[in-house]
């Protein structure tokens, strides 16, 4: 059958825009058939839009040519039809339109459809790789298409947002020199200069700061950012950033700035009041506590130390990490003995190894006397004074870790994310909002001891850190800021170094030579040299920020398109050879890796 033309017909409605106000009126409505039933005398199809389904009907009444018309219509197949609304008889209260239908008059084929791999439903069991396969059966379904409405709403709302604080949005190039950023570039040769390489940009950052250089004050862009490196369910080799630049402020301004862009997302997006100013934890606040430099903080469980309590106990383990400058650090899950049991614990003790830890300690009060993993080796005075500081009563669980900072704290932190997730301690309708401020300038890498920048080398040091760049780089804290919203990082920024002279020093500090900093960053640190405005700004996540207001499991769930495991995209099944000419073309040889 030869589809139907639209010509002579204008959709004058969506579909879920239908309403009882219409009752009696004309409307023109068009669709996808999201169900079709059949009773002999009475036809019923629901055609649904990206607004919603709306109900047509038929009876012996219609015209017989468009009767047989909708008897065809099958699932998937899209139509347009005419008619007039009216009262239903049957309310079906599980839609919004549920109380009207429209008696058609005239309904177009407009397109066949063979049986879909699966149902269009809102939920479904299907393997997600079949579903991304078909991805653009997928986005039919209600449940991705107000994801992805509600990202663009996002955007709508951000861009709003900064137009009326004074930002013009610039563009940047997409393809730029290749410079060390913290994660592997995406390389694109060039044919016309053989040998030689664009980088797409793992985010806009030098170019937003030669942008303040040039008197352009106030800087936005939702940029495209590629970054080659693993994935996880929060991270895709291309995202979307709300990048931004100010020149002349503070840290104080820029966090203020943000904190009225998420009062206002989150108010016209969601309809939530988000309580400002933010609250704020030093980096070194937030791994004390929460053993993260994200965490959630929608459920209690702090960390608390126990060091100078075992630092001369019985017990080796306590008393040899104490003495190694490490640490012993608990928390305590309040009443969860009968959950935790022996084998839970056991459980919990290999995930704590997997992270780092050598093993993990326990106090676990089921009975009268508590159960102890160590107890035999400590005197009841030390025990006391543990479960006194630890607040422990009949039908808590402790869990303790003792070893180096680095791995003390992190471990806890990842445990008390596991037990907030199995105890249901975490309301999921809260939003807790939390900057951690003060980074470390540097950190040191494990294997070669060098210190690298925790951030990147043109963030700003605190004033009174400068005096320890050469002689203690571990005490240097940055003017760095990340916005973390229910443990996820949503967020990250600083001011940026605006002396050629000091950012001259800091990549010193970093023990780049000349060659190297010339070689890298010449262009930028030439810019500097002709007066730069203090400046600093930020990168908002905007799939995070999508992913955490939809409440989304994965970022895959609110990017139309998006990538796999591997970085790979099922549906059109890249990244694929290309042929040898264009290799030629571009001066490129594939050497492949040897299979063992």
């Amino acid at each position: 059958m030869m589809a139907d033309s639209m010509k002579g017909l204008r959709r004058t409605h969506y579909c879920g825009e239908v309403t009882a106000e219409d009752i009696c009126k004309e409307v023109v409505v068009a669709g996808w058939v999201q169900k079709a039933r059949d009773l002999g005398n009475l036809i019923f199809i629901d055609l649904r839009d990206r607004t919603g389904v709306v109900q047509l009907a038929f009876d012996d009444s219609t015209d017989r040519a468009v009767f047989e018309k909708a008897a065809g219509a099958r699932s998937e197949y899209v139509l347009m039809a005419r008619g007039v609304v009216r009262k239903r008889e049957s309310i079906n209260a599980e839609m919004k339109n549920g109380d009207i239908e429209i008696f058609a008059v005239e309904l177009r084929i407009l397109s066949q459809a063979q049986t879909p791999p699966f149902e269009i439903t809102d939920k479904t069991n299907v393997k997600e790789e079949l579903r991304l396969k078909y991805r653009y059966l997928d986005l039919r379904r209600r449940t991705l298409q107000q994801n992805i409405m509600l990202r663009h709403k996002i955007a709508q709302v951000t861009r709003s947002y900064f137009y009326e604080n004074g930002f013009l949005e610039i563009e940047t190039p997409m393809m730029m020199k290749s410079t060390p950023e913290g994660a592997r570039d995406y390389l694109v040769p060039s044919r016309v200069h053989p040998g030689s390489f664009y980088a797409l940009p793992q985010s806009p950052q030098i170019y937003k700061q030669l942008l303040m250089l040039s008197g352009f004050d106030r800087y936005i862009q939702l940029a495209r950012c590629f970054r080659d490196e693993d994935l996880r369910a929060d991270r895709q080799p291309e995202f979307t950033q709300v990048d931004l630049e100010m020149s002349f402020v503070d840290v104080d301004d820029i966090l203020e700035m943000l904190e009225g862009y998420v009062h206002r997302l989150f108010q016209e997006v969601l309809g939530r009041d988000i309580a400002t100013p933010i609250t704020r934890l030093t980096y070194r606040e937030a791994m004390e506590r929460y053993g993260s430099d994200k965490p959630d903080t929608r459920f209690g469980m702090e960390i608390t130390d126990l060091s100078d309590l075992v630092k001369d106990c019985g017990f080796g383990v306590f008393s040899g990490a104490v003495a190694g400058g490490g640490s012993v650090r608990a928390i305590v899950a309040k009443g969860a003995a009968s959950v935790l049991t022996r084998k839970e614990i056991d459980k919990l003790t290999e995930e704590a190894k997997g992270i780092g830890a050598k093993g993990l300690a326990f106090i676990r009060w089921v009975e009268e006397t508590p159960a102890c993993s160590f107890g035999k080796f400590m005197k009841p005075e030390e025990m006391d004074a543990i479960s006194g500081r630890l607040g422990l009563a009949q039908g808590d669980v402790a869990l303790i870790v003792a070893d180096k900072n680095k791995v003390t704290l992190p471990v806890l932190g990842a445990l008390r994310n596991t037990l907030g997730r199995r105890l249901e301690l975490i309301d999921k309708d809260k939003f807790n909002f939390l900057w951690i401020v003060e980074f470390p300038f540097f950190e040191q890498d494990e294997e070669t001891g060098e210190w690298v920048a925790m951030h990147h080398p043109f963030t700003m040091p605190l004033e009174e850190c400068l005096e320890y760049l050469d002689t203690d780089p571990a005490s240097v804290r940055a003017k760095a800021y990340d916005l973390v919203l229910n443990g996820v990082e949503l967020c990250s920024g600083s001011i940026r170094i605006s002396d050629y002279k000091l950012q001259e020093k800091m990549f010193q500090a970093l023990g780049l030579t000349d060659e190297e900093i010339e070689a890298k960053f010449g262009f930028l640190v030439d810019a500097y040299h002709y007066g730069a405005p203090p400046h600093g700004g930020a990168g908002i996540g905007l799939d995070r920020l999508a992913m955490t207001m939809t409440g989304a499991e994965s970022l895959r769930e609110v990017i139309a398109f998006p990538k796999v495991q591997n970085a790979s995209e099922l549906m059109s099944g890249c990244p694929s050879p290309v042929d040898e000419k264009s290799l030629r073309d571009l001066s490129v040889a594939v050497v492949l890796p040897e299979k063992e």
